[in-house]
């Protein structure tokens, strides 16, 4: 499971609107034939044409689309292309998709169930006393600062090193290093748990709101041949946890594999990078242990 996200070609250079654009592009029906052409307009000072082209067509992978129909948006585009220093336009989030029962079932028939999961993981996480410690080092940079808490109202930022030796005894954790150890609330206040405080996504963590555990360990599975899998942890309730591994990668991809994992019953929530998620080998308010079903730090590079 050494798998990795597909690539667009360039798209980190882009400036930041024209990214969220190509990232949430609308279903067909909901006005996709408009975006081609609103982000088309957008993209011609930074791109050449077969660029764009390419850059839309992999934006929408797997959406219905007529023949000629980009091509034609990039064409007429081009007339009235967008220049720096003019209102750059919004992007307008696409819905999430609906759960596709049919494709989950399918999915689950064939995928597998927990204990494969845990045959599956090159490294073993076991024994009585917490390897928490362990797997924050193998997972985080050295010096990352990272968001910790034992509740959703009692956490704090700290180094690294701040928290070595506590981690244990915590349930949650933010997957990815803050770039600040405090931000501003959306109603101005100071907090070390913010999303203006998180940083760039290191992992996107998918976790199910249903289904049994085996049913969950078959959809991780799954997706773990679209993305690299790095950890699979219980939540010390019904779900697990499923961190893929993601840094550097476009948004457009991330949110088109996030699509494909809500259509497949994932939660929506952990799509915000701010979004608390099961600390490895923690432990649970009610005193269960979150354990570790899979393990490959080979992933993270």
């Amino acid at each position: 499971m050494t798998t990795s996200f597909p690539s667009l070609p360039q798209e980190q250079k882009l400036p930041q609107f024209i990214r969220d654009l190509l990232s949430s592009p609308p279903r067909r029906g909901g006005g996709l034939h408009n975006w081609f052409f609103k982000t088309a307009r957008v993209l011609h000072p930074f791109r050449s044409r077969e660029e764009i082209v390419e850059l839309l067509r992999s934006a929408t992978h797997g959406e219905p689309v007529q023949a000629g129909e980009i091509e034609s948006a990039v064409h007429n585009s081009a007339e009235c292309a967008w220049q720096p220093g003019q209102f750059a336009p919004r992007a307008r989030i696409s819905p999430w998709p609906a759960l596709d029962q049919a494709k989950r079932a399918e999915i689950i028939a064939g995928g597998g169930e927990l204990s494969d999961l845990w045959e599956l993981s090159p490294l073993r996480v076991k024994g009585e006393e917490s390897q928490t410690e362990e797997i924050i080092d193998a997972l985080f940079p050295s010096d990352s600062l990272l968001c910790c808490g034992a509740s959703n109202k009692s956490f704090s930022t700290r180094p690294r090193s701040a928290w070595r030796g506590k981690l244990a005894g915590l349930q949650l954790i933010v997957p990815s290093p803050m770039s600040a150890v405090t931000g501003k609330t959306k109603d101005g206040r100071d907090s070390g748990h913010t999303l203006s405080n998180t940083g760039p996504r290191r992992f996107l963590v998918i976790e199910q709101d249903s289904g049994t555990q085996d049913e969950q360990a078959a959809v991780l599975m799954h997706l773990a041949s679209r993305a690299p899998l790095a950890l699979a942890v219980h939540s010390g309730s019904k779900s697990i946890h499923g961190w893929f591994y993601c840094e550097g990668r476009p948004e457009a991809l991330l949110r088109r594999f996030m699509n494909y994992a809500v259509s497949l019953g994932a939660d929506r929530a952990t799509w915000t990078r701010s979004q608390f998620v099961r600390t490895p080998d923690g432990t649970r308010d009610n005193g269960k242990r979150q354990e570790v079903y899979f393990f490959n730090p080979e992933v993270v590079k």
